[in-house]
């Protein structure tokens, strides 16, 4: 392609949506359930974008330290796994203290008003 990405659209879709995005997605989450602070979630994503990065490279011939395809895949990977990691967050504030909080949105709460 030569152009922003190393490999063409449909190996940055299929490669970042379908096979990294679920990752990141369930890497979010699992970070969420055990109370870790996002940045954790993170540095999970850096790992996740490393192997996502060599297989492009070992199966579609991508080139690895691409600039273009390491910002678009990680921005992805990081809004997949951030988003997943809020909205967890918030179902569990709320699960877990049902008389403190309450849902406000998919990604947030509030604290109850006092009846």
């Amino acid at each position: 392609m030569g152009g922003f990405l190393s490999e063409g659209f449909g190996v940055f879709l299929g490669m970042t949506l379908l096979v990294s995005g679920p990752a990141a997605f369930l890497t979010g989450q699992n970070q969420a359930e055990s109370w870790a602070p996002w940045w954790k979630v993170a540095l999970y994503v850096l790992l996740l974008l490393v192997g996502q990065r060599f297989l492009a490279w070992a199966l579609f011939h991508a080139a690895p330290g691409h600039p273009g395809s390491i910002l678009a895949n990680g921005a992805v990977l990081m809004a997949i796994a951030l988003a997943a990691w809020r909205a967890t967050m918030a179902r569990r504030m709320v699960r877990q203290y049902p008389w403190l909080y309450e849902r406000t949105g998919p990604f947030s709460w509030r604290e109850k008003s006092p009846a």
